[in-house]
């Protein structure tokens, strides 16, 4: 029996067809061997059926047989030897479009068939007459989107003006007149376009991490700050409860000292009477027994000595009295009320220093002013002078009353202090951007103002209605604090660290002025200026 021959080339296990190893090698009558998937397709594309290596007709189209034992020796041999001879296609390259197994790197594109080919694959083109003639192109990935719908040409031009890929045929029909340029130089137009898109999208992005950062930071902060307010909190008032049980201890204590006193002087006054009833029962018994004595002498001496017994006491004027409590517990809510005060004094004072850190320099604007107002130099001062002065029109200028905001307008957390020192009337407060400037109208928020209102009888929130609040004579500085966010405007009376009154639940949609108004003075009178000062902390 002969010995099989291990030496044999590729070429034994090739299929003449594709020129590739056998992939499910089958069998013709003729005893050529085929892949199943290459001469089932070649017979397909046929009209008669024949061999394709000796050309064999038959008279129906055969049925395909595989032969087992060429396809256990092609199993063994034929993936082995493809894979020495040529390179498998690895991540970014083109494989090849004609390789049933391993796909291998393709090396040519062809314009005409639309396929990728590796060099095994490539060898008809290189061969065959007809095929020659198509264009091979370096190999390209997805050749049907690189080819023109309307002429079946390479995607080799683009269009400026329609900004879309061309081929040269296009440029002669409906390109002809648009200004063109090759792919690779458009290529490297909008590469550049596309560093500097990155740039702006990394920008972009830089923003928004930084802006996360930002919120993360303000969390962080509002955490600290609600541990802090905690803490003091707790700390006032658990000094303010170890307070009032000490007041409570005392006014306890109080209480039963006094009783204590009259208990005492009840027990004394028993303990008395009890004694001069055991004397009295005494000397009762004494005459009784004195009564039955008939011994003239005897009697006599005896008589004598309770003739004259000690005087007794006169219990007719004497009283136990009940103590009185009246007033007891008012001096000791006295006493709580006392430290209660100092307490808030101290809290109003920690709660204007606290606001008093979102302090904004700002400045009177002289276009808003009234014609009547004179503004110092410095835009921190403005007084009534009496005469309207003749000034251009100006959309923001006050009409028909006396009145400025300033230059800068808010959106945030900000505090400013005004001197109403010597004034007997005036506003303050804040003010939306839009409010009617032209008209005399009702200050209340309705209209876009949040201001206290100042006069000889009182102090007054102008709202609607208008909420009257305690006169302060002495008031001198008044500190406005807003926080946009909380909708919040409060007021301060900033020399004596009291809390005025605070505006809560304000609806605020727009930005926010400081807004002053000196009001009209009499004959002298309320001719001193709203002052803007700094603000001094040390107070």
């Amino acid at each position: 029996m002969a010995r099989a021959n291990a030496s044999w080339s590729e070429e034994n296990f090739s299929c003449s067809i594709c020129l590739d190893v056998f992939s499910s090698p089958a069998s013709t009558p003729c005893g050529h061997n085929f892949c199943r998937t290459c001469i089932t397709k070649y017979w397909d594309e046929q009209v008669k059926f024949k061999c394709p290596v000796c050309n064999k007709l038959f008279d129906t189209r055969p049925d395909l047989q595989v032969n087992t034992l060429f396809s256990e020796m092609v199993d063994r041999f034929g993936t082995s030897v493809r894979v020495k001879e040529q390179p498998c296609v690895e991540p970014a390259e083109v494989p090849c479009d004609f390789c049933t197994g391993t796909q291998l790197k393709a090396v040519k594109s062809c314009l005409v068939c639309l396929i990728s080919y590796c060099q095994t694959h490539l060898e008809p083109h290189q061969r065959i007459a007809g095929l020659k003639k198509h264009r091979l192109v370096e190999p390209m990935d997805r050749l049907e989107d690189r080819m023109c719908k309307k002429h079946n040409q390479l995607l080799e031009l683009f269009c400026k003006t329609e900004q879309v890929c061309v081929c040269q045929f296009c440029t002669e029909t409906d390109h002809k007149s648009h200004p063109v340029v090759p792919l690779k130089e458009e290529y490297e137009v909008k590469t550049a376009q596309l560093g500097k898109i990155e740039a702006e999208v990394q920008q972009m992005i830089q923003e928004r991490l930084n802006n996360i950062q930002e919120i993360k930071d303000t969390v962080y902060r509002s955490k600290a700050d609600a541990d802090r307010e905690i803490a003091d909190g707790v700390h006032i008032l658990t000094a303010l409860n170890r307070c009032i049980e000490k007041y409570q201890d005392d006014f306890n204590q109080m209480v039963k000292e006094k009783l204590k006193s009259t208990v005492k002087q009840a027990e004394d006054l028993i303990k008395e009477l009890e004694q001069e009833i055991e004397d009295l029962t005494n000397r009762s018994s004494e005459v009784k027994q004195l009564s039955h004595t008939k011994d003239h002498l005897h009697f006599l001496q005896a008589f004598r000595s309770l003739k004259d017994p000690p005087p007794p006491r006169d219990w007719t004027t004497v009283e136990v009295r009940p103590p009185s409590y009246v007033g007891t517990l008012r001096r000791s809510l006295d006493q709580l009320e006392e430290t209660l005060n100092m307490e808030m004094k101290k809290l109003r004072d920690a709660e204007l220093k606290r606001v008093q850190q979102y302090e904004v320099d700002v400045t009177l604007d002289p276009d808003s002013a009234a014609p009547q107002l004179i503004l110092s130099e410095d835009g921190k001062q403005v007084h009534d002078g009496g005469v309207a002065k003749a000034l251009p029109d100006n959309p923001k200028r006050f009409a028909n009353t006396i009145r400025v905001v300033t230059r800068q307008s808010f959106s945030g957390r900000f505090y400013f202090e005004v001197q109403v020192k010597d004034k007997t009337r005036w506003f303050l407060g804040v003010a939306r951007e839009s409010i009617n400037r032209k008209d005399q109208i009702i200050v209340t928020p309705e209209t876009g103002y949040w201001t206290l209102f100042s006069y000889k009888d009182g102090l007054v929130f102008r709202d609607n209605p208008a909420v009257r609040l305690p006169l302060r004579a002495e008031l001198q500085k008044v500190g406005v604090f807003v926080d946009y966010d909380e909708g919040l405007v409060s007021f301060y009376d900033v020399e004596a660290r009291v809390h005025i009154y605070s505006a809560t639940g304000c609806s605020f949609t727009e930005p926010l002025y400081p807004f002053l108004c000196p009001c009209f003075h009499a004959e002298g009178n309320n001719s001193a200026p709203l002052i803007i000062s700094p603000v001094n902390q040390t107070d």
